[in-house]
């Protein structure tokens, strides 16, 4: 079935797919600056997880009821009907960062790498060390193309049986299509479509979650571990997209809703949209993929070094080997020059920056673009991320972003904008 689907090129395969499966922007407007056609038979291997399709052909997550139950704005994303707002972006991200809420993720992809060679199959397509990673340990990663650019940014952890990946919703069709066509021969892979995955986030997440699943505070940030809520398996991890203590929940689709209404029945936890979940980890200096990281932006231009550790990097022991590794590492020692590197910005005026914004300098000439900006909730002044040339990418540097034919005054500032608060023991 799945040699089958990844060869789809027929008539009917494509009379079928309606519109793309696209990475959408946060005003439910598509993006059409990076659309993927993807194989219909493909789409199969994950669409089980979503038990109906909305009239637009939209997925719909195991959560759809009680989304419009609990009066979400729901809007597109990433090919699903997902919520942006209940009672207001303000309001929940504020509540994130004093209490506890609850996001469904269950568009992003979830996956199982298993077999003896499974880590080292999977590291040889990422610059990212995955076979020295220890058990329970979880990892970010990068699956990278022969020039270098992102393919998508992921997690991982290993535990101790396999590699239970997280892939990008928008990017999950296709990633994997991409890993059965490289390691496919290495490991097996095993999509999930019959989980949801939560995300509970706030400094209290973890007095809530120790209630339902008693165990879960043992994990620190980056570790996750086999928990249960009752007789309900779950899979959690410490980690999350907000720069705030919290956890990610896999579990069966079929126990989702009921788990999501007990978490919800908690004092502290309200729901929160994907609006909230846009401004807070924007607050923590994290990347959106099909925004601030694309295919054609390498893990040095996108100031993500950290990600890739020393044992792949030159020297190391297991230095390269990984898809365009030549150019990767050249940038990385300095031997071949960046034309552009991702800068955080402050504005110096209360008017909100917004992605596709120009950047220039003092002069007036164009020196980069915004990727990603709003009006930070915490801040309660504009930020944003953008891709400048590397001269202007001093921390101080001023710059101007031009927002509806008016330059904006602007500061390249270090990230995160917000301190992180991640658990690390």
């Amino acid at each position: 079935m799945l040699e089958s689907a990844v060869r789809c090129h027929s008539d009917a395969c494509h009379r079928r797919s309606k519109r793309p499966i696209v990475a959408a922007n946060l005003s439910g407007k598509v993006d059409s600056a990076a659309p993927q056609r993807v194989c219909p038979l493909l789409s199969v291997l994950f669409r089980e997880s979503e038990t109906a399709m909305a009239s637009d052909d939209l997925f719909l997550t195991p959560l759809n009821a009680l989304h419009l139950e609990l009066g979400a704005r729901m809007v597109p994303f990433a090919g699903y009907s997902m919520p942006v707002q209940y009672a207001g972006l303000m309001a929940e991200h504020q509540h994130t960062r004093t209490a506890a809420s609850l996001f469904d993720v269950s568009h992003m992809g979830q996956l199982r790498l298993s077999g003896p060679d499974a880590a080292a199959a999977f590291e040889s397509l990422m610059p990212v060390d995955v076979q020295g990673l220890g058990v329970n340990k979880q990892r970010y990663g990068l699956l990278l193309n022969e020039a270098g650019g992102i393919l998508d940014d992921l997690m991982f952890v290993n535990t101790g049986e396999d590699l239970f990946v997280i892939v990008n919703g928008a990017c999950k069709v296709n990633d994997l299509a991409h890993m059965q066509a490289t390691i496919g021969t290495r490991c097996t892979i095993t999509p999930m479509p019959d989980h949801a995955l939560l995300a509970l986030q706030g400094p209290q997440a973890v007095e809530v979650l120790k209630r339902l699943a008693p165990g879960v505070e043992s994990l620190v940030f980056m570790t996750g571990g086999n928990f249960a809520w009752g007789e309900v398996p779950l899979f959690v991890t410490r980690s999350g997209y907000t720069g705030e203590d919290g956890f990610e929940i896999s579990l069966h689709k079929d126990h989702a809703e009921a788990f999501a209404r007990a978490l919800l029945a908690e004092p502290e936890v309200k729901p929160a949209g994907l609006g909230a979940r846009n401004s807070l980890r924007l607050e923590a200096g994290l990347c959106l993929y099909g925004n601030d990281l694309d295919q054609t932006t390498t893990p040095v231009e996108a100031a993500i070094n950290w990600a890739m550790q020393k044992v792949r990097r030159t020297g190391g022991e297991r230095a390269g080997g990984f898809p365009g590794a030549d150019f990767v590492l050249a940038q990385l020692d300095g031997r071949l020059p960046t034309e552009r590197l991702r800068v955080g910005l402050i504005a110096k005026e209360r008017v909100p920056v917004r992605e596709p914004a120009e950047l220039q300098n003092m002069d007036g000439q164009k020196v980069g673009q915004v990727t990603s900006g709003l009006l930070s909730p915490t801040l309660n002044q504009p930020i944003a991320m953008g891709y400048v040339r590397p001269e202007y990418s001093i921390e101080g540097t001023e710059l101007f972003a031009i927002v509806r034919g008016k330059p904006v005054p602007m500061t390249v500032t270090k990230m995160p904008f917000v301190p992180t608060r991640y658990y690390r023991g």
